[in-house]
């Protein structure tokens, strides 16, 4: 057993940077509050406390909001947002509901959360090192094994094994979403975020995001995160979903990514190909190509009677979470080295396992 030890203190902002952070939050709680809460929060103290024992805390007696300088300054941003809106929902149950004679996390507070998208887990005191995060499903975890040893066949050297093993895991997981939004169960879903905040969203992680809400059973948002220490915001991918289908995205995201830029490495000389300043076009091209090949696999299983229809369940989580949804076209350059890339995107195989916490944020449990 490590013996327990103090955190170690965490780098003060200079002045400069902690009045940014202050306005930052300031603005996020004001969001929230016009869009969660329809503006009925009367605006409190924001404080940033140096507390090791609680994420945040909403204090009735003060009117103060406070959260934890170690959560605002080394954890992900989305998770501090978690934080905040976790304690407007106790402001929201406090001031306006006036709701007393209940446990802090009682049923009012629950509703309250389930209804505007918060994660009720999302405060109190962190969890230990190591502690695993969430309840999962007994039955997802065994179809997650099963498409993790399926995906370990697709890395034969055998294409025609691997083709197999990666169209019998596409199966299994179809399968095993329409079985479960048919039976009508409550199913838990996590939100995860994938790709690095500081750096700039690229085309080809749009596709990449834009295939796994087509074919991975999940939902994906792009979402602003601010960067405390920079003063300055970033975007990265918010997914939604159940444990075993955030697994599988996550997985995908990853692949796909290294994918593309092993084949460029491997093909950049293709005469297709300009210059170097094709990679990103041609690297959309293979996510092209790997989506025509999953369209075909859904078309062939369209025919044995497997049907997605979607998770509603899933959709009025994600609109409760994102209220105000907006959507953009993207024009794309359609050359050579395009098509050179879907041609090769076209022969990709989805293989290895899809291994446990895999992504740079862990995920966090909300009920559907």
């Amino acid at each position: 057993m490590i013996p327990n030890r103090d955190p170690e203190p965490v780098e003060a902002l200079s002045a400069e940077l902690e009045a940014a952070l202050i306005r930052e939050l300031r603005e996020r709680y004001d969001w929230d509050n016009r869009d969660r809460f329809a503006g009925r929060l009367t605006a409190p103290v924001l404080v940033l406390s140096n507390t090791t024992t609680h994420l945040g805390r909403w204090h009735s007696a003060t009117r103060i909001l406070e959260l934890s300088r170690t959560l605002v300054l080394e954890r992900p941003w989305p998770e501090v947002v978690s934080v905040l809106e976790h304690e407007m929902a106790h402001q929201f149950v406090d001031e306006v509901l006036q709701v007393r004679g209940e446990t802090a996390h009682g049923e009012t507070f629950r509703r309250v959360c389930a209804e505007r998208g918060i994660d009720a887990r999302a405060a109190g005191r962190p969890d230990p090192a190591g502690a695993p995060v969430g309840a999962t499903d007994p039955g997802a975890d065994r179809v997650l094994d099963r498409i993790r040893k399926l995906l370990a066949l697709a890395g034969s050297p055998n294409q025609h094994e691997a083709e197999i093993a990666m169209r019998k895991a596409h199966e299994l997981m179809l399968r095993h979403n329409i079985e479960a939004t048919t039976a009508r169960v409550e199913r838990s879903y996590e939100l995860r975020h994938l790709g690095d905040p500081h750096k700039r969203r690229t085309r080809v992680e749009s596709d990449v995001a834009g295939l796994l809400s087509e074919f991975f059973f999940v939902k994906v948002i792009r979402v602003p995160v601010y960067l405390p220490r920079l003063g300055r915001s970033g975007l990265v991918y918010e997914i939604a979903g159940t444990h075993a289908n955030v697994e599988m995205a996550s997985h995908v995201y990853a692949f796909l990514l290294a994918t593309a830029e092993r084949l460029w490495a491997e093909n950049r000389h293709d005469a297709r190909v300009r210059s170097g300043r094709d990679r990103l076009v041609y690297q959309s091209g293979v996510v092209g190509g790997f989506r025509d090949k999953l369209l075909s696999e859904r078309v062939d299983l369209k025919q044995t009677g497997l049907v997605w229809v979607g998770d509603r369940t899933l959709d009025g989580f994600y609109r409760a979470r994102h209220p105000r949804i907006t959507t953009r076209r993207q024009r794309r350059s359609i050359n050579g080295a395009h098509a050179a890339g879907r041609e090769a995107g076209r022969t990709v195989v989805l293989h290895k396992p899809v291994e446990r916490g895999a992504s740079a944020t862990a995920p966090r449990l909300l009920r559907g």
